[in-house]
């Protein structure tokens, strides 16, 4: 029986070496990169990229024949602690390099999940060792084999090596063809800057997603932060929406993130970016956090992704902010580029009151019960901010704000706070600034807000002074540009 469950537990060891080593042959870039985020020596990273798939291959082989089996279960445990030790030690410095432990198969960001993989591994290679030679080997069975069916055999090896081999080369090249489209879109676009046109080419790939016009699918997701958010409160702030769709594992859909985050706080004022992820949470947050990314969903199983018909990573569709498909799927960098740019054509609604008005006449109380004004009676700037505790974009902007409550220069407008929520959970975001109670949601349809976060500027005398803007970014934007207008003043008279 021992013999038998070493044997079992070989195969699937040597199975799991030999996939790892022949991707990282196929891929040494990979490799080499993944060797010096590790923090191997520059002199040895060539020669640990080079050994390391070598290793892997000779300890599975090794496994397979009962002779060889226990040295082959000791390689495995050798390089299993050399892997475990390196991804320990990086995770207890606060980095999570890709493991590229399957090259371009998969790669992912290392984390504890990582750890607990080598460990169930290590308990294959356990029971492996306990085996001995004790027992058959993998290759026992072909000696009974006749002439004819040691033919057939060796035809479904070559047709298997075939196979993998053509599955490697087809991730290879996808890969490389999402490289390529990148760079062609930059040399396009540095062509354009230079004022040189470049004529449209026709469309013949059939168009994808849910047909313009048509409501769209309503979902509730996952955040980063593992609250939820649902297609209702992405398209609270009232403004276009634009669902992107990424995986951490997706080469192109990482070069398009730096760009995704500028577009996140470029055209907050305009335009609603949510990024839904589909992988592991842990790498989807790293990810973010790289990134400052806002609004990240976890897309679990791709519900999302299948819900709205996209076709592969990164992909995008834009959503109008009445609820109607705007657009079919984008794919690819270049054609979601230009989704975002038709997205800022649509004209904002005009919600809220036109610069100059005079403030309605509200009465508001404060946590404490006090009559609260909306004019700063020190003869400043008021932002009023529309709120509510429950929300998850005010949530996810909670920290962001509360550092700039307590870092404001002296030129800062005066924080007003109008929750909509209970005293209570109004209470417990711990504001310094005044928080006046909204419970029936007067004063935001008063201002012509139509959810929360939005906030508008008023002047010393509580006339409007801005837009209304909704959404985190355009809200600390709103203030911090006001604060740097008015030191300016101050500076200049001083």
């Amino acid at each position: 029986m021992i013999g038998e469950l070493a044997l079992a537990a070989s195969v699937v060891l040597a199975g799991v070496f030999g996939v790892a080593g022949i991707a990282k042959l196929t891929d040494r870039a990979g490799t080499r990169k993944a060797v010096d985020e590790f923090g191997a020596p520059d002199r040895l990273v060539r020669p640990v990229a080079l050994v390391l798939p070598v290793a892997e291959l000779t300890v599975a082989f090794a496994l397979l024949p009962a002779s060889t089996r226990a040295a082959g279960a000791a390689g495995a445990l050798g390089l299993l602690f050399v892997f475990s030790a390196a991804i320990g030690l990086s995770l207890l410095r606060g980095r999570s390099p890709d493991c590229h432990c399957f090259g371009q198969l998969h790669s992912a960001p290392t984390s504890w999940q990582t750890l607990v993989r080598n460990g169930a591994l290590t308990g294959l290679a356990v029971v492996s060792l306990s085996g001995g030679s004790r027992g058959p080997g993998a290759f026992g069975w072909i000696e009974d084999l006749q002439p004819a069916e040691i033919l057939a055999l060796l035809a479904c090896v070559v047709a298997l090596g075939l196979a993998v081999g053509g599955g490697i080369a087809f991730v290879s090249l996808m890969s490389s063809y999402g490289r390529v489209l990148l760079r062609l879109g930059t040399v396009e676009n540095a062509l354009r800057e230079a004022g040189l046109e470049i004529p449209e080419v026709e469309q013949s790939l059939p168009q994808l997603g849910i047909d313009p016009g048509m409501s769209a699918p309503s979902f509730t997701a996952e955040t980063i932060s593992e609250d939820s958010a649902s297609l209702a409160d992405l398209l609270e702030p009232k403004l276009p929406l634009l669902l992107l769709f990424t995986s951490p594992s997706c080469g192109p859909c990482r070069a398009l993130l730096p760009a995704v985050s500028r577009w996140q706080t470029e055209h907050a004022r305009n335009l609603t970016l949510a990024v839904l992820s589909s992988g592991d949470p842990e790498a989807i947050r790293a990810e973010a956090e790289e990134h400052n990314l806002e609004r990240v969903l976890v897309d679990r199983d791709l519900a999302v992704f299948d819900m709205y018909q996209a076709s592969g990573t990164p992909s995008a569709v834009l959503i109008s902010r009445d609820g109607q498909i705007a657009s079919y799927v984008a794919s690819g960098a270049d054609e979601i580029e230009q989704l975002v740019e038709r997205a800022l054509t649509i004209e904002p609604d005009e919600d809220g009151l036109p610069i100059g008005a005079p403030s309605p006449e509200l009465e508001l109380l404060d946590l404490d019960g006090r009559r609260v004004t909306l004019a700063d009676p020190d003869g400043g700037e008021t932002l009023v901010l529309f709120w509510n505790p429950g929300c998850g974009f005010c949530k996810s902007m909670h920290d962001d704000l509360r550092a700039w409550e307590r870092n404001a220069s002296a030129g800062a407008p005066r924080l007003l706070v109008v929750s909509s929520g209970d005293e209570a959970s109004s209470r417990a975001d711990g504001f310094t600034s005044t928080v006046a109670l909204d419970p029936d949601y007067t004063a935001g349809e008063a201002f012509g807000a139509a959810g929360t976060p939005m906030a508008v500027l008023l002047d010393r005398e509580g006339r409007v002074a801005s837009r209304l803007v909704a959404g985190g970014a355009a809200v600390l934007a709103l203030a911090a540009a006001h604060a740097d207008e008015s030191d300016a003043r101050v500076a200049a008279t001083s």
